[in-house]
């Protein structure tokens, strides 16, 4: 739920800050992500894990995850619409 994946954005979050990306990615994508969501956390959850593609210079993959949260910020939240602007 919601919970958990406020946690693994906490969780990855420390691990970039580390410079650990590739585990970070692994914190985030584990269970797998789903691109249907809606919602502020789904949001927040693409859109770290598109920033974290981004540090590891995945930045194609990057750009289709920022799609997802932008997608999924029904609410506006985030600026995945300027990173997508950005990237393109």
């Amino acid at each position: 739920g919601d919970d958990a994946d406020e946690m693994r954005i906490v969780a990855a979050g420390a691990r970039s800050d580390l410079g650990q990306h590739e585990q970070a990615i692994a914190i985030l994508s584990a269970p797998q992500l789903d691109r249907t969501r809606k919602g502020q956390t789904a949001a927040r959850l693409f859109y770290v894990y598109a920033e974290t593609l981004l540090a590891l210079g995945r930045n194609e993959e990057a750009l289709q995850w920022f799609i997802s949260a932008a997608a999924a910020d029904v609410e506006g939240l985030t600026d995945a619409e300027e990173r997508i602007t950005e990237l393109s």
